[in-house]
């Protein structure tokens, strides 16, 4: 099989490198580097990484720190590199350091570790080789059993994966940015340092770091008397039925945790509702916020009467990316998609369910996966649907392959059949191909306000947009297009429509001069309704008319060929600050409107931590350390989205595979034997989703931080 080839070179190859660093051994010369294989070579010292296309500088060295995904030497690191090529250049690039420094280091000495500040840390009396390891300790007797030597890298590698299984670390933790930055401090410690014990971890550590995500908080806030900000009230129930709400603020710059509060025993009491949010928003200050964004679950509780009752210049807003993942549950519930997913399951259940047929499958496609994981199961069933599409011809010719007709273990049994005859369907092909024709737009949409940026200012486009394709894709189908046009238009009415997405539409500069866009009386009556919100008093909006002319008929500094230019380029909020000059009270009601998301964009909840948080059973102190750490380690998250927009992550997909979805789950009740036996080999290639993983060995009882 390919994929056993495949090993058996990698192994040759690290053998290589193992015997290279050997002192009794000169180092082999290699006609070739062996990660070749992973780029192309272009003109000059440049080469194309074969995962994402970036063209690096630098040759096969800067690609090997590219792929490796380490924070060193200013390479960007591969968002597409599957994980076990990142962990065979890893290997690669530790056995190249190690002859480093064994041609450098004649002999290793024992460093004194100094603690930072006031803090004592515990000084190494004895040599490395006589510390008892971790499993010497629990299981003295097994020491005899013990590899008989170690080098450095692989003691290191050995003691920290024991760290990880001892403590139930979710795997995907060693991906973090963080952990090569710990990795890195210690190294630079030398022998002899000691961590932190647990209480300093809760009590010093905790507080510092703490302050200082306060203070970025700080830094932000500065930029709200001009940009405005959005309140989220993110609401979600956990297992016990409990209605939890997340409070995060978002601006042009960032976006940040605020805190999470469990409403369970009042969300249906509009008094008590409004208490709460008339903290939070005196929290970040009235005059300060420009939106409230809250999902439908608040529309029976009068909570938006309230807030627009009192706080007469604060809208309150739907969530966008809510009301669109309404339209695809919509679609999906369609007679022929709904059938269409189903057969597609029925493709995948098959294949997931056993890990020959998904060794099988990983050969034919190259180690590409058909499922996809969304935020949520409508975005699930379309980007698998998409995934299924562009493995068509590879699916066919594995089904057809001598590996599969001749081998019992799958032709036996009664779903291969049934799975042929899908593959070989073509209108099963149509439908798939029409499914992912008509969900394509709207997840383009989905992709754009669940971005975490201001986009506020593009969703009436970007729906209009949408519509068209449809209109387009159904030119020839008029009942069709009216099935799906009609969804569309429902959910926008009863969700989406906000009169500040028709201010914003009709603000945005790339809009308002854009030929092709035209305004409806009523979007017009919006912005004149927002208007009068925002600038309450007559004096306010006595020359606003006036500034309105200069704007649409291009007038003063917006004629200039620098504001027409950066029209389209540069973000709308950010093309009044520097253009709108000849407008001063429409340019400070611009940048307030235009510096706004428009959905409460998703990310990875941490389910555990925020039910420790609302847990009757723990006491006040633990209560407020459990606060404490999810207000650093939701921000933490939040800073790290930030910073990979650039890495052109999906933020309404998943790195990792769901196993409990309906795309592999062949009943409601597998048995353990039918979960385990589905991973297989798959487990070596990180493609079990390790959340899922985590919930299903770690019980209620197992406190994540034990405190």
């Amino acid at each position: 099989m390919q994929t056993g080839s495949a090993n058996s070179r990698e192994n040759v190859d690290l053998q290589e490198n193992y015997t290279a660093s050997t002192p009794s051994v000169s180092p082999l010369v290699r006609e070739k580097d062996i990660c070749w294989e992973y780029a192309e070579k272009l003109e000059g010292n440049k080469v194309r990484c074969k995962f994402c296309q970036r063209v690096l500088n630098g040759g096969i060295s800067r690609l090997k720190h590219h792929l490796s995904r380490l924070p060193s030497k200013g390479v960007n690191p591969c968002t597409k590199v599957r994980d076990d090529v990142t962990d065979r250049v890893r290997a690669i690039i530790a056995q190249k350091e190690e002859i480093k420094e064994s041609s450098c280091v004649t002999k290793p000495k024992l460093v004194e570790a100094k603690p930072p500040g006031n803090i004592s840390m515990v000084k190494a009396s004895m040599p490395l080789e006589s510390v008892v390891s971790p499993i010497q300790k629990v299981f003295p007797t097994v020491s005899s059993m013990a590899p008989p030597s170690l080098n450095n890298q692989e003691n290191a590698e050995k003691n920290i994966a024991l760290f990880f299984f001892e403590n139930k670390l979710d795997f995907s933790v060693a991906r973090s940015s963080s952990y090569q930055l710990m990795i890195d401090a210690v190294a630079k410690c030398g022998p002899g340092f000691t961590g932190p014990s647990a209480e300093i971890l809760k009590t010093i550590w905790l507080e510092r770091i703490k302050s200082e995500v306060s203070l970025q908080l700080k830094d932000v806030e500065k930029e709200w008397t001009t940009t405005g900000c959005t309140i989220i009230a993110d609401t979600w129930t956990d297992n016990k039925s409990r209605a939890l709400i997340n409070f995060l603020v978002s601006s042009p710059s960032r976006t940040f945790f605020h805190k999470s509060v469990d409403a369970s025993s009042y969300f249906k009491n509009t008094k008590c509702l409004a208490d709460l949010f008339d903290s939070v928003i005196q929290d970040f200050g009235p005059e300060n916020v420009v939106q409230i964004i809250m999902d439908s679950s608040f529309n029976y509780t009068g909570i938006a009467n309230h807030i627009m009752q009192n706080y007469r210049t604060i809208f309150v807003s739907p969530c966008a990316s809510q009301c669109l993942n309404l339209i695809l549950e919509e679609i999906s519930k369609v007679d022929w998609v709904n059938r269409c997913i189903l057969q597609a399951q029925t493709i995948t259940k098959f294949i997931y369910n056993s890990a020959l047929m998904l060794d099988l499958m990983k050969q034919y496609t190259g180690a590409q996966e058909l499922i996809k994981t969304g935020i949520t199961k409508s975005i699930s069933n379309f980007l698998s649907l998409q995934s299924l599409l562009k493995q068509r011809s590879r699916l066919k010719v594995m089904f057809n392959s001598p590996e599969y007709s001749t081998n019992s273990s799958y032709t036996n049994k009664p779903q291969s059949i049934n799975c042929i005859a899908i593959v070989e369907d073509n209108d099963f092909w149509r439908a798939v191909e029409e499914s992912v024709a008509i969900s394509e737009p709207f997840l383009k949409v989905l992709r754009e306000v669940s971005a975490g940026k201001p986009a506020v200012g593009s969703i009436y486009e970007l729906m209009t947009r949408a519509k068209e394709s449809i209109r387009t894709y159904y030119i020839m189908d008029e009942n069709k297009c009216k099935i799906f046009l009609d969804i569309v238009d429902r959910k926008w009415r009863e969700q989406l429509h906000s009169p500040l997405h028709a201010a914003a539409a009709f603000l945005n500069p790339s809009i308002q001069y854009n030929p092709e866009m035209k305004f409806i009386p009523a979007m017009k009556e919006d912005l004149y309704k927002v208007l009068e919100i925002l600038l309450p008093m007559p004096d306010m909006r006595r020359d606003i008319t006036n500034q309105i002319c200069t704007f649409t008929k291009v007038r003063g500094m917006f004629a200039c060929n620098l504001a027409k230019e950066a029209r389209d380029t540069v973000p709308p909020g950010l093309w009044w600050e520097q253009y709108g000059d000849s407008a001063p009270v429409l340019q400070r009601v611009a940048i307030r409107i235009l510096s706004q998301v428009c959905s409460s964009f998703t990310f990875e909840r941490h389910w555990n931590t925020f039910q420790q948080i609302h847990s009757e059973k723990r006491n006040k102190i633990d209560k407020e350390t459990l606060n404490d750490l999810v207000y650093i380690n939701y921000n933490l998250k939040l800073a790290r989205q930030m910073r990979t927009k650039s890495l052109e992550a999906d933020p309404i997909q998943f790195d990792d595979i769901d196993m409990t979805s309906e795309w592999v789950e062949e009943s409601d009740n597998p048995s353990p034997t039918q979960w385990l036996d589905r991973f297989g080999s798959a487990l070596e290639g990180s493609d079990l989703n390790t959340r899922q993983f985590n919930a299903a060995i770690f019980g209620a009882s197992d406190h994540i931080f034990n405190l």
